[in-house]
């Protein structure tokens, strides 16, 4: 069992950057395809990016071209680079890891474990 622990949110002017890390506790991220999920009050929690344990990434056509994942096995963590931040980014951004091989990437129910979130904060 792995629990995944996110830091790096704050608040930041749009037009920003900011770098959130998933941390791992437990077994090694290497094992699942790990995930970065958002929610905004009143919102549901919606994809944003994930990479499979080979290394395939996807991107939410929101972010796409703005934000870019990446996992270090050496240091067991998964990164999600957020560039050009815009006030609709605001939201709390959750890591989360899947055991499963080729679930649907997209759906949070493709995931076993959850972080407690990380709140990004943009400002106009």
């Amino acid at each position: 069992q792995v629990q995944p622990v996110e830091s790096g949110g704050g608040l930041v002017q749009a037009g920003g950057s900011l770098r959130l890390s998933c941390a791992a506790s437990g077994r090694t991220f290497s094992d699942y395809d790990m995930g970065w999920f958002r929610q905004a009050p009143g919102k549901e929690r919606e994809f944003v990016a994930a990479i499979r344990r080979r290394g395939s990434t996807y991107y939410a056509d929101s972010v796409k071209g703005r934000f870019t994942i990446s996992r270090d096995s050496v240091k067991n963590t998964v990164t999600l680079q957020m560039n050009t931040l815009k006030p609709e980014d605001t939201a709390v951004y959750y890591c989360a890891a899947g055991r499963r091989y080729l679930s649907p990437y997209y759906r949070p129910d493709s995931y076993d474990f959850w972080g407690q979130g990380t709140q990004v904060t943009v400002s106009s």
